[in-house]
Formats: structure tokens, sequence, C-alpha cells
């Protein structure tokens, strides 16, 4: 049995039990409660431990390599600059269309009501994000260790990016040393959250258990009206590919999607962009971008693009304030687009059970907002994990090939007889 489908009966199970024993109506069930809150709670506190140290190591690793690439090529700082911007546009998409969803689907008073009331107790008490003026005074930590350790995310993600890029600038051998350290420390917290994830079950039953005992059934109406939000936000982000592919690269729709379908199955089956990554380039092959242009561009798009990770990751930031009843200012907004936007180049292209707490959490604490629904969310994570990869891979191929053309590499519609009939068919 996969990982996520564990979770997710984990989940269901917690749930209906929960339900099952506020009816029975026994005095035994406060004291499971009580018992069961604390058990969640540790396994949160597992994965909040790897937060700091996976960040800082994959912003440093991703920052390192592409600009190490960026400076072997025109095409790599091209494409380098283009999907940097890509996922801000992303995570600002998310912070006009997450609202606008809310409001013209909102979630029935009295289910948000019931797991507020079922999650508010198991919440630490975070303050609110400081105004515009104090978060531009605090941008620059005067201590890092201090930031590390108080969770100043954005902070810390500064110093780590002027780190990087001052890595970047030293002499080849000390360099590759202090890249190899972080990647090394990357790759054993990555082994940590796997751990923690073959627990997850028992974590998550517990707490799906006192949300389940708390808000009875108004629950799972709350967690599928969750799931269907933040998947439409994916979508819109996975369907902008198309109009990128048109425009950027100047394929006609119909052969952009014939070209990457066998990509999209492989996608849908794996959740994976980085095990999709040869499938992309092949994709890429049926669509004439030369191979010494897509070689360069979609093994960069795999390490720090992923585009429906701003947007979405910032969508579950807002749906959880939204859960809590918060009124999020504009302030609140700007700093979550920028932790949204720059924390997602650091995130490992592997499936999103592994990467869910530790990609979304940041955005988070920077904005004053609780993490510990993440704990439950991480298990209806599996729709929305699908949405990402998708639209990830099929954005992909569209700016890896807009950036071939913007450096003039051009597509070869004849490379191949199956192309020659594609571009026929158009």
């Amino acid at each position: 049995m996969s990982q996520p489908t564990r979770i997710l009966i984990a989940l269901v199970i917690g749930l209906a039990a929960g339900i099952a024993a506020v009816a029975s109506g026994g005095a035994w069930v406060d004291r499971s409660v009580a018992l069961a809150e604390p058990i969640g709670g540790m396994w949160l506190n597992a994965l909040r431990m790897t937060i700091v140290p996976l960040v800082v190591s994959l912003l440093v690793t991703g920052i390192a390599a592409s600009a190490a690439a960026a400076r072997a090529s025109t095409l790599a700082w091209r494409a380098l600059v283009l999907f940097v911007s890509l996922l801000w546009i992303s995570a600002i998409t998310a912070a006009v269309l997450t609202p606008l969803f809310l409001n013209l689907f909102p979630l029935p008073t009295e289910s948000a009501a019931a797991l507020r009331g079922a999650l508010s107790s198991s919440t630490e008490s975070v303050g609110g994000a400081p105004s515009f003026g104090d978060f531009l005074q605090s941008i620059v930590p005067s201590n890092v260790v201090a930031a590390a350790a108080e969770d100043a995310i954005l902070p810390l993600i500064l110093f780590t990016m002027v780190f990087a890029f001052a890595v970047v600038r030293l002499p080849e051998e000390p360099r590759e040393r202090l890249v190899g350290l972080f990647q090394a420390l990357a790759d054993t917290m990555l082994i940590v959250i796997n751990w923690v994830l073959w627990i997850a079950p028992i974590g998550v039953f517990a707490l799906a258990y006192v949300v389940g005992a708390r808000a009875g059934g108004g629950a799972f109406g709350a967690l599928l009206h969750y799931v269907l939000i933040v998947s439409a936000v994916g979508v819109v982000i996975w369907l902008a590919a198309w109009p990128l592919a048109l425009v950027g690269a100047r394929f006609p729709l119909g052969r952009f999607t014939r070209a990457i379908a066998p990509t999209q199955g492989i996608a849908f089956s794996t959740q994976s962009s980085l095990a999709t990554l040869p499938a992309m380039l092949k994709s890429a092959e049926r669509l004439g971008v030369p191979v010494a242009a897509s070689g360069v561009a979609l093994p960069m798009a795999v390490a720090v693009f992923r585009a429906t990770g701003p947007a979405m990751n910032l969508a579950v930031a807002i749906y959880i304030a939204y859960w809590f009843g918060y009124e999020l200012t504009w302030s609140q907004f700007a700093i979550g687009v920028a932790a949204a936007a720059t924390t997602t180049m650091g995130a490992p292209g592997i499936p999103g059970q592994a990467s869910f707490v530790t990609s979304i959490a940041p955005i988070c604490i920077a904005m004053g907002l609780p993490i510990e629904p993440l704990a439950l969310l991480i298990a209806v994570e599996v729709l929305p994990d699908i949405i990402r990869t998708m639209g990830n891979v099929s954005m992909d191929v569209a700016a890896s090939s807009t950036a071939a053309r913007i450096s003039g590499f051009r597509s070869d519609e004849a490379t191949s007889e199956q192309d020659q009939l594609l571009a026929g068919s158009e």
C-alpha cells in the first residue's frame, strides 16, 4: 500500500472513530481525546524540526546549481529569469484567486465553526504579521541564528540567498565542498522526513480522531471544500501552460497538447516532476525543441521551477486563515507572496507528502498563521499533489520551450516523421 493511501485511510478511520465515540456518549471520550491530542502534536513537532535545515540547505544547493548553469550559457540565464518571474506570477495569482473562490464558493458556516473549534485548542498562539514598515525593517536579520531559532522565515531566507550567491563566487574547490555539505544536509533531512512520514498514519489518526470528536461529520465536508478550492487554484496555473506555449514558444495548442500527453500520464502516476524528466525531454523532442536547448532548460526547470508551488502553497495558507476567521491585511498578502515565490525555488521535486509541511509552514509562519492544521491537511494531499505535478510538468515544457525560442533556438517541425504528421494535422 502506498504511503499517501495509508495516510488517507488513517484520516478517514480517525474521523469516523471520533464521530462514533461522541455518538456513543461514553464518559471515556474526553480522556481519549486528551490522550490522542499530544500524540498528534508530537508527530507534527517531528515534521517541524526539519523545516529550517531543509529550507536552508535546499535554497543553497538550488541557487548554486542554477547560478552555475546560468553562467555557463545565455539560454540558462534567460531560462532562470523566466522561471523566477513565473514563480512570482504564480504566487500573485493565488493571492487574487483564492479569496475570490472562497467568496464565490464559501464553506458552510457551521462546518467552518465546527472545524475551527476542533483545531483551535491544539494550535499555538501565533502573533499577527508585522506592519509593512516593520517588515521592511526586520527583513535583514541582525542575528541569523536567532532568526532560525525564532522561525523568522523571511529574514532567514534573505540571508540564505545572499549566502548562496556568495558561495557561487568562491573558487571551484571550496565551492564544491560547501555545496556538497549542504547537499548532504538536504539528503539527510529528506531521510528523516521519510522516517517521520512512515509513522504518519499514527499521527494523522490521532489528529483526525480529535477533529472527528469535536467537529463531527462537518469535518468531512470542510476537508472536501479545502481540496476543491486549492486544486482549483492549481488547475488555473496548469491551464496557463497552453497560453504560454502558444504566445511564448509559438506552438499550436493542439500540437502542444498531443506532445505532452504521455508526459501527463507519467506525472499523474508518479506525482514527481523529477521522475517525469525523461518524458518531458521526449515531449520537447516531439515539439522540435533542439536537444541542446531542452537538455539545459528542462533539468533547470525540474530543479528550481515548480510553477504550481507558489500558487497552491499560498492557497493553503490563505485557506487556513479563512478557517480560523483571520482577516488578512494587504501586507500579510504581500509577505505571503514573497515567501511562497522564494521558498518554492528550494522545494524538492518529490511527491507532495514528503515536502508538504516544509514547503507551506514557512509561508504560514511568515504570515502569522498557525501551522498545526497542516498535519491534518497532509492526509488529503493526494488530489492536490496530482494537480501540482501535472501542472508543473506542463509549465516546465512550455517555459523551457519559450526560453529556447527567446534564446534563438528554432523549433524544427520536420525533425521526425511524427512531427511532420503533427504539423500537417494543424
